[in-house]
């Protein structure tokens, strides 16, 4: 089972997936945890291109290719072989956010984000994706907050510096694309406490698969 997470900035995505892979770990589970960009080695470098304030004059056919490249890497080193070997595998980020970030966010033509999605997914799609929703000035305040203690690195904040009608367009095209495939899509409320959260996420998962193993 692959299991995506998705949302903006500060919307508390890493937290849950460490929540989520140890308390599925506990209940006797094969889990592995990971992210994009940035899941294997080469995609380390990639994410640095990728998030680096530095990299301003980034265009967004620039961001496209570089995360189609990071997600092929991951797929093909971690993402694949773990699914293939029957483990959940439980990923901060993923195809959603390219949709969401480069095509409606950055305004390339989803027939072009489509064609890039078809030729590195070849037709893998979550079984869950939980959308991590809330009001971009909140997650923007949390991320700020977070690199000012240090546990968020300053070096990583370049889409944290767009403009709030970047971010506000970034809530609005996850939750469009939520609404248009409701079949995978759970729209979580990130204002709540991390411990609710984790817990309403743990009982879909364990629903969802209660109904795979019992198809």
């Amino acid at each position: 089972m692959l299991i995506t997470l998705c949302g903006g900035e500060g919307a508390g995505k890493s937290t849950q997936v460490l929540r989520l892979a140890q308390n599925l770990e506990k209940k006797g589970y094969g889990v592995v945890s990971t992210r994009e960009p940035g899941g294997t080695a080469i995609g380390r470098k990639i994410r640095a291109l990728l998030l680096d304030p530095a990299n301003g004059a980034m265009v967004a056919d620039t961001e496209l290719f570089l995360y189609a490249a990071d997600r092929a890497q991951h797929l093909a080193e971690v993402v694949r072989p773990a699914l293939a070997a029957g483990k959940l595998v439980i990923s901060d980020r993923f195809a959603d956010s390219t949709t969401v970030y480069q095509g409606v966010a950055r305004g390339l033509a989803p027939r072009r984000i489509q064609q890039v999605h078809d030729l590195v997914l070849q037709g893998l799609c979550p079984d869950i994706t939980f959308l991590m929703d809330l009001p971009p000035e909140e997650g923007l305040a949390r991320a700020l907050s977070q690199a000012a203690l240090g546990a968020r690195k300053a070096e990583e904040m370049r889409f944290e510096q767009e403009t709030l009608v970047f971010h506000r367009n970034i809530r609005q095209g996850f939750l469009d694309l939520a609404e248009k495939e409701k079949h995978r899509f759970f729209i979580m409320d990130a204002m709540q406490h991390p411990d609710l959260l984790t817990e309403q996420m743990l009982a879909i998962v364990e629903e969802k698969l209660l109904e795979i193993q019992t198809r």
